[in-house]
């Protein structure tokens, strides 16, 4: 049994995940036909899609994915702007791609939202074992809380989820870049999740992989656990100008945190905060570079929102090795931030040490609230205050 009641291994053991994988063709119409008895890459274009950026191919583009279904095949999308409607992924289905994008626009594959009333472009929910590659979803801010990528289950149900997102951009969704509720196990890299209106990344659940990614631009946080959460590993990724914080965690246990470059949030860089039931445990977090917090110019919750990091009620944190900078907008517009470099209060069994913030922050480097346990230590943190001629 694992923390969370149950045995992961033994739903392994029955041989409950699939996984559809298949080498992407060179071109479309290529010669790899549509066969429900030997399953492989299906090309949407024999299934009636478009990608003319006028026509809904929602139908065509589920029949594809169904078809792929009955075998644990792949769907092959080429190059276009594919109109369409929620996509449901069938478990052990891939979905391949040709990956381009600019910071500011996808291109490449691209499928476009034209339904104002669904919840999602791609859903995959129960989609055990689905991968996506190189896709470039556009929400065009379409109706209310809309997400580009979504996992939606009442529980967590008895096998892992194991999606794949891989090399995909996720822009301007009223909603979420990708949501998973409720997931458990799960791959997020080389993608990038850019103006939405909710998070880039919102996770609930556990054992998760986000690595190389770009969370950019986003309403709310770069990555968000606000409900249960545990064990997800947050590698080399860069998270800039999201409104209300780079990496935002309530009551989350497990995780490593470690070489991420977090620029401009609107609010802390990382926050480690209290949950419903009890504050962050057992988190490392080493070696991230942590810029420009608190732009003040997007409001805050309270005033220790502007700061590079805040971590309330933790216990077994180890925050150490990081670098915190004080700035302000490119071009030398905007105000400095942020006000506090890190933020402490009711700590545990906790390691803040060897953190530097050179021109770290406007007011106080490190600002201890007090109320701690046994075994905190907190020292060797250097730096200096930012001044402002």
């Amino acid at each position: 049994m694992d923390k969370h009641g149950f045995s992961r291994r033994g739903f392994l053991a029955a041989g409950t995940v699939m996984a559809g994988t298949a080498v992407i063709p060179a071109a479309a119409g290529s010669g790899f036909a549509p066969s429900e008895k030997t399953g492989g890459m299906l090309n949407v274009l024999d299934f009636g899609a478009k990608g003319d950026g006028r026509t809904d191919d929602t139908s065509a583009l589920q029949k594809a994915l169904d078809t792929a279904g009955k075998t644990y095949g792949s769907v092959f999308i080429p190059e276009g702007n594919f109109l369409t409607s929620e996509l449901k992924v069938p478990a052990g289905v891939g979905i391949h791609g040709l990956p381009a994008w600019s910071y500011r626009d996808g291109m490449g594959t691209i499928l476009t939202l034209n339904d104002d009333k669904t919840k999602c472009l791609i859903n995959l929910t129960n989609s055990f074992g689905a991968y996506l590659f190189g896709l470039c979803l556009k929400g065009k801010n379409l109706g209310t809380e809309i997400h580009g990528i979504l996992i939606d289950k009442p529980d967590y149900g008895k096998q892992e989820d194991t999606p794949r997102i891989d090399t995909c951009r996720i822009e301007r969704f009223t909603g979420d870049g990708i949501k998973l509720e409720r997931i458990w196990c799960f791959v997020v890299r080389h993608s990038h999740c850019y103006g939405n209106k909710g998070c880039g990344l919102r996770v609930r659940g556990w054992d998760g992989f986000i690595l190389d990614n770009w969370f950019s631009g986003n309403g709310k946080a770069g990555y968000a656990s606000y409900d249960e959460n545990a064990s997800n590993t947050i590698t080399g990724n860069r998270i800039e100008w999201n409104r209300e914080g780079g990496i935002v965690i309530y009551g989350g246990s497990h995780y490593n945190i470690t070489g991420n470059y977090i620029d401009r949030s609107g609010r802390c860089g990382i926050a480690l905060l209290k949950g419903p039931s009890r504050g962050c445990e057992v988190i490392s977090a080493t070696g991230n570079v942590i810029y420009r917090s608190g732009k003040p110019e997007w409001g805050k919750g309270d005033d220790y929102d502007s700061s590079h990091v805040r971590i309330e009620g933790g216990k077994g944190i180890a925050f150490v090795a990081n670098s915190l900078n004080a700035g302000r907008d490119d071009g030398g517009q905007g105000s400095y931030s942020p006000d506090y470099g890190m933020v402490l209060k009711e700590l545990e069994s906790s390691v803040i040490k060897d953190n530097v913030a050179h021109n770290g922050a406007l007011k106080e480097l490190l600002t201890d609230l007090g109320g701690h346990g046994e075994g905190v230590i907190i020292r060797d943190n250097v730096g200096t205050l930012r001044k402002i001629s």
